[in-house]
C-alpha cells in the first residue's frame, strides 16, 4: 500500500513530528511506501476563501487543494498527526480537512450522507495528548472525540477503517514517550488494507 502521512506541527523537533516518523517507519517496515505531507514545512493555507466555495460551485478546486487531492488520490491509507489542541484540530489540520475534503469531491449529502465520494482507503489518527487517558475517559472526552472524528469527519473521508490512536501522557516522562513513539511504530506496522 502507499500511504500518506499528514503532518500538523510547526516545530521540527516536536513529538508530533516523532510521531509521523515512527509511523512511517512501521509502514515501510511492512513493505508500504510513505509519503509526508508536513502541511506547516509547505505553507499550506488553511482558510477557507472564496477562491474554495467558487470551486465548489464549479467543480474546479484551487490548485493547492487539487495538489492535496492528488496526493489523497495516489494514497491507499491515511496518516493524519497532529496534537490535541483545545479538544480538537489545531487550525492547520482543520483548515487542511475543510478545505480539501470538499463537498462535492469528498462527499455528496444530497444522495447519501453517509457515503463517501472517495475509494475506500484505512485511515489512522495518531494525536498526541498532554491529558492521561483516566482524565480523558472521566470526563468523556475520548467518547466525544470519537464520535466527531471516527463516526462524523472521517466518515466522509472514506476510510473504511478508521483508527484512533490517542497518545496520552505524551508530555510526560522520557519512557513514556518511547513506548507511546513504538505505539506509533506498531500502528504503521500493522495498517491493513480497507
Amino acid at each position: 500500500m502507499h500511504v500518506l502521512t499528514v503532518l500538523d506541527h510547526p516545530d521540527p523537533t516536536s513529538f508530533s513530528h516523532a510521531v509521523a516518523r515512527r509511523f512511517n517507519a512501521g509502514a515501510e517496515a511492512a513493505g508500504h511506501s510513505t509519503e509526508l505531507a508536513d502541511l506547516n514545512a509547505e505553507g499550506f493555507d488553511p482558510r477557507w476563501s472564496m477562491a474554495d466555495i467558487e470551486g465548489d460551485n464549479s467543480g474546479q478546486a484551487p490548485p493547492d487543494v487539487r495538489a492535496e487531492q492528488e496526493r489523497i488520490a495516489r494514497a491507499d491509507a491515511i496518516g493524519l498527526v497532529f496534537p490535541l489542541f483545545w479538544w480538537g484540530m489545531p487550525a492547520v489540520m482543520k483548515g487542511w480537512v475543510d478545505r480539501v475534503w470538499s463537498w462535492g469531491w469528498a462527499y455528496d449529502q444530497l444522495e447519501d450522507p453517509e457515503i463517501s465520494l472517495q475509494r475506500a482507503r484505512t485511515g489512522v489518527l495518531l494525536v498526541p495528548a498532554g491529558a492521561r487517558s483516566d482524565e480523558m475517559e472521566e470526563e468523556g472526552y475520548t467518547q466525544a472525540l470519537e464520535t466527531a472524528w471516527m463516526r462524523g469527519t472521517f466518515g466522509y473521508f472514506g476510510f473504511a477503517r478508521r483508527d484512533l490512536v490517542l497518545l496520552q501522557g505524551s508530555k510526560g516522562s522520557e519512557a513514556r514517550r518511547k513506548a507511546l513513539l513504538e505505539r506509533a511504530y506498531q500502528a504503521g506496522v500493522s495498517l491493513e488494507a480497507p
